[in-house]
């Protein structure tokens, strides 16, 4: 192994990104120090690190958004360096500058060149100058609104707003209509505020059914600049990736050599050092334009390792040490197809809303060509403050084929309880035969796709309601074996005179109650319920059911929480709730008239007057991790008033409106 470039490094981040440069740093033989908020005191970074060092409340603007803190903690450890990882302060070039007077190795790009590409604007004339392909649009300083409807409609509709020094799909809008520019620009210029500090725009033209394809660039002090070859990031919602792969599916090698040349004359316009992504939105034509320049490692990094064999946060650090690029250009290989799905704590059935809470059960596959990031374990809490991200499940096979099987088959082994995920969803993206399997790719794929990505609720089978029913006659066992063996009122086979009584369990699927029927048969029990009857056998051992339905083996995963069941059994994961007829009864005796938070959140605007509404009007704009939400009315009705002012913090579930639906909605 060679000398380690730095003997104590501190991770300016948290989650996957925090976990994944420790493991870096620990195969390097490096020291590493974790920084965290009060959210954050037992996160898996934490535990990972060699020191970990507290640095404030939870929200990110008092704690790993404040500089002094960090590098304070960075002093006081003895860091020579400090790693941003993305997001935060990996992009602020205050902070990068903070770091060199305080002489500590800030991993990352000169400031000068955080600053060139950090605004989207003044990039975009800097890419100009340099020869690089721009998409038509205003990207100057006039902010006005009158002035920046005028260019819209000038540039033709459907045009794109974006936050010029924003990321992540924050503050960012399409609008299809000159009437809808307006009420866009401001909810834009809103999110951009409130994320970057900076609510400047630009104006774009909306490539139609536009793919989203970006290149992996490096350079060192030296003066060397080269690319990694590109990622196809297309498959997104709400302008942020779910799906990203490598390499891009029908990219030519004419076509990679002038994207890849086209990238590194933007990294050398800006003297670039370290990792950075150039990122390019391509016509379905081949054409492709210039959209920004990210200046830090991308979430998407590790399907770039995968094909090339690299990793690419030891490059990070050893050119930070000043070390030359350890390959160059016609050194680095391209082998085979990986592949990267992010699995988010989100209800992707009600708009990708995030959740939150405390991970029950997480179960991240194993196994050859597969690799799983995550910052997060059993026992952790998915909180309101941070991105949702659980992890990142990683395939690489020999062909996009093989990969595809290779993430079909993780995701049906990954088992998410506590919070709602995308997993189903992210199963239906990658199905065979679906668009995205048959590479038929562009950023409104989700969009476009949607009757088949959101289909309606289908009724769990027979067979998975006899597991379910076996799953919890089995959990009971342990509570009937506690006692005294051989009292009669141990006995659990349901014997009476007239023969065996039936032990009903009811389960409440999608809008129906399901009712089985179980009774002893033997060592095992006969299941009856609408659409079969099944002879069950099985044992537990843990969260895994290893049952016999009807002479058929079957291993599967089952868990009851919080009175639902959750069944993993290789399709898309089914959640039973156990139904309580009375609990049901009482339910729907009440009848309220208040809408609530979908989510802990922040109240930032309202929107509507009270009085007659329409169904799906605009009521009020709420913000949650990082996200603006727009609730909306359910059906036609009267908005008496609002229980909430702008500015308010609000809870899960917590009222926000007086509404009251109409007697006879149309």
């Amino acid at each position: 192994m060679s000398t380690p470039p730095f003997h104590t490094l501190l991770i300016a981040n948290r989650g996957e990104i925090a976990c994944r440069v420790i493991a870096t740093c620990k195969r390097m033989g490096i020291r590493t120090v974790a920084v965290y908020s009060e959210a954050d005191a037992n996160a898996r970074h934490v535990r990972l690190a060699d020191v970990a060092v507290p640095i404030g409340p939870a929200p990110a603007r008092d704690s790993y958004l404040v500089m002094e803190k960090i590098i304070s903690a960075a002093r006081d450890t003895g860091a020579q360096a400090i790693h941003p990882g993305y997001g935060f302060l990996s992009e602020n070039a205050a902070f990068a500058r903070a770091c060199a007077e305080a002489g500590i190795v800030f991993i990352g790009p000169p400031a000068m060149a955080i600053e060139a590409m950090g605004s989207k604007s003044a990039a975009k004339a800097l890419m100009e100058k340099a020869g690089v392909p721009l998409t038509p649009g205003y990207h100057g300083d006039n902010q006005a609104p009158d002035f920046l409807h005028a260019q819209a409609d000038a540039i033709g509709y459907p045009v794109l707003i974006k936050a010029s020094a924003g990321g992540g799909g924050k503050g960012m809008r399409r609008v299809d209509r000159s009437e809808d520019f307006l009420a866009a620009l401001t909810s834009c210029q809103r999110e951009a505020a409130s994320s970057f500090n900076d609510a400047h725009v630009l104006i774009e033209k909306y490539v139609l059914r536009p793919r989203h394809i970006e290149i992996q660039v490096f350079g060192d002090t030296h003066g060397h600049v080269v690319h990694l070859h590109e990622r196809d990031c297309s498959v997104q919602r709400r302008h942020q990736k779910v799906l990203e792969e490598a390499p891009a599916p029908g990219m030519t090698p004419e076509r990679r050599a002038a994207m890849g040349k086209a990238a590194v004359e933007a990294a050398r316009a800006v003297g670039y050092v370290g990792a950075g992504t150039v990122e390019f939105i391509a016509s379905q034509d081949g054409a492709f334009y210039f959209m920004e320049m990210n200046t830090r490692l991308q979430v998407e990094h590790p399907v770039t390792e995968m094909i090339t064999g690299q990793d690419l946060v030891e490059w990070q650090l050893r050119v930070a040490a000043g070390e030359t690029l350890p390959l160059m250009q016609d050194d680095i290989p391209l082998h085979g197809h990986a592949i990267e799905a992010r699995l988010y704590a989100e209800d992707a059935e009600r708009g990708f809303l995030p959740s939150i809470g405390t991970l029950a059960w997480f179960d991240a596959p194993r196994g050859d060509g597969l690799r799983v990031d995550t910052g997060i374990e059993t026992g952790d809490t998915v909180s309101p403050y941070y991105d949702p991200m659980i992890a990142k499940l990683i395939v690489y096979g020999q062909d996009r084929e093989a990969a595809l099987a290779r993430l079909r088959e993780a995701l049906a082994r990954t088992r998410v309880v506590g919070v709602t995920s995308n997993a189903g969803f992210l199963q239906r993206l990658v199905a065979q035969g679906s668009a995205f399997s048959r590479a038929d790719l562009d950023t409104g794929l989700i969009e476009r796709e949607h009757a088949a990505l959101f289909p309606p609720v289908t009724p769990a089978s027979s067979t998975q309601i006899a597991l379910a029913t076996l799953a919890v006659l089995l959990d009971e066992r342990p509570h009937r074996d506690a006692g005294d063996p051989h009292s009669p009122w141990a006995a659990s086979d349901g014997w009476r005179l007239s023969g065996n009584a039936p032990r009903p369990v009811r389960w409440h699927d999608a809008d129906s109650v399901r009712i089985a029927q179980a009774r002893r048969d033997g060592n095992g029990w006969r299941i009856d319920v609408a659409g079969g009857s099944h002879l069950a056998h099985g044992v537990r051992h843990g969260h895994l059911l290893h049952a016999r339905l009807d002479g058929v083996s079957l291993h599967v995963a089952a868990l009851v929480h919080e009175g639902a069941l959750h069944l993993f059994d290789g399709g898309a994961p089914r959640v039973l709730r156990l139904d309580d007829p009375i609990a049901q009864a009482e339910s729907h005796g009440s009848h309220g008239r208040e809408l609530t938070a979908p989510m802990p959140g922040r109240i930032v605007a309202l929107i509507a007057t009270p009085g007659q509404v329409s169904k799906g009007t605009p009521l009020l704009v709420m913000e949650a991790m990082k996200m603006e939400h727009t609730i909306v009315a359910p059906s036609d009705g009267t908005l008496a008033g609002f229980l909430v002012t702008t500015g308010e913090q609000v809870t899960d579930g917590a009222a926000l409106v007086d509404f009251t639906a109409s007697e006879n909605p149309a």
